[in-house]
């Protein structure tokens, strides 16, 4: 009975995350007759495809805005991943006093706000002249998510005995040849759970692509999808069929690797 009763909850609560994807999806398919019909209807009555035709054609470059997003959030990730990978196997390795109050302030930078540090950062970078460039959000989008990626794969290095760098180093090879062909292949799965992570967060940051790229060819999705309301209507239909085109690559992205995804999140949360 206990798991009849576990399987129904497990049920609910399945679709209850599932069921605003749903509607996003199953709206986007809509004609604006049919979006705005009391009572509202679950399933479209028929595909209407026009909506995902005016998100290219409503004199919006929503093209660009993905390639935009792409770009950024490629570079974040390959940055992150780099930067992060020698510093948690740096302190993986080191031993000294007060570690885990160190480690701990690190992943408290993650929970800073960025409201906070959005202004002087503004300013900054119009002098610099980085304003309307990649560079503008490759640099903020890497600080904060290198905090989380660095108390991640810390714990995955960590998990990896020192006695297999120890017979590497025996065979002839040199500590960077002992990081890239022995401890990069094993600490993998985490750092591929870390560069889906970070993805995920740079394809979706809002703030600062909204404050420091403001020319249009330089937007990046999020911000451009805001950028569709016009003076007098709200085109519902076309912002949910372009919400719908940027969700479903992230969504596909998980299915498709969610057996690495959560081998990595368990693997490095074995040992401690």
């Amino acid at each position: 009975m206990k798991g009849k009763t576990l399987s129904i909850l497990t049920l609910f609560l399945i679709l209850y995350i599932i069921f605003p994807f749903y509607w996003q999806i199953s709206t986007s398919f809509k004609s604006p007759d049919e979006m705005f019909k009391k009572p509202p209807s679950i399933f479209p009555k028929s595909l209407y495809f026009r909506n995902y035709i005016e998100v290219f054609t409503s004199g919006r470059p929503f093209g660009r805005y993905i390639l935009n997003s792409f770009i950024v959030s490629s570079s974040t990730t390959i940055a992150s991943i780099l930067i992060g990978s020698f510093a948690a196997y740096a302190l993986s390795r080191s031993q000294f006093r007060g570690k885990n109050i160190f480690l701990g302030g690190i992943l408290g930078l993650a929970m800073f706000p960025q409201i906070a540090i959005l202004s002087p950062i503004f300013t900054i970078f119009r002098k610099l002249g980085l304003l309307n460039t990649y560079a503008a959000l490759i640099l903020p989008y890497t600080t904060f998510s290198l905090p989380l990626s660095i108390w991640i794969l810390t714990n995955f290095f960590k998990d990896i005995p020192v006695e297999i760098e120890e017979a590497a180093l025996i065979d002839g090879c040199t500590p960077l040849q002992v990081l890239r062909r022995v401890i990069a292949p094993l600490a993998a799965p985490g750092v591929f759970t870390c560069a889906i992570l970070v993805f995920i967060y740079a394809w979706n940051e809002f703030l600062f692509a909204l404050t420091l790229n403001t020319r249009d060819t330089m937007r990046t999705i999020t911000v451009g999808i805001t950028m569709f309301p016009g003076l007098y209507e709200i085109p519902w239909g076309t912002i949910f069929a372009a919400s719908t085109l940027v969700t479903l690559p992230l969504i596909i992205l998980v299915l498709l690797f969610q057996r690495k995804i959560i081998a990595g999140l368990t693997a490095g949360a074995v040992k401690g």
